[in-house]
């Protein structure tokens, strides 16, 4: 079978269509491809940590800790609520 000799074009828009073609494949081989078990798996676990994660946060700050971190979160609210009125 002979070789396809592929040629090259200066037109912008033909590069644009190639390279979302080439970019929106199917992989033709499976290497570096996660298996759905391993990926459903690991949504599951971080899912989980995820609802964990605030309530030990919350163990292990101290009142002063939790008030500062609030304190910050309210003025950073404010500041964005004045920046939309303008």
């Amino acid at each position: 079978m002979p070789k396809r000799v592929k040629q090259r074009t200066s037109d912008i828009n033909e590069i644009a269509h190639q390279l979302a073609e080439r970019s929106t494949q199917e992989p033709t081989s499976n290497i570096g491809r996660i298996p759905d078990a391993v990926s459903q798996y690991m949504a599951q676990i971080g899912s989980k940590g995820g609802k964990l994660g605030g309530k030990r946060r919350l163990k292990t700050m101290t009142a002063e800790e939790r008030s500062k971190i609030a304190s910050k979160a309210a003025k950073t609210r404010w500041l964005k609520r004045k920046k939309t009125k303008r």
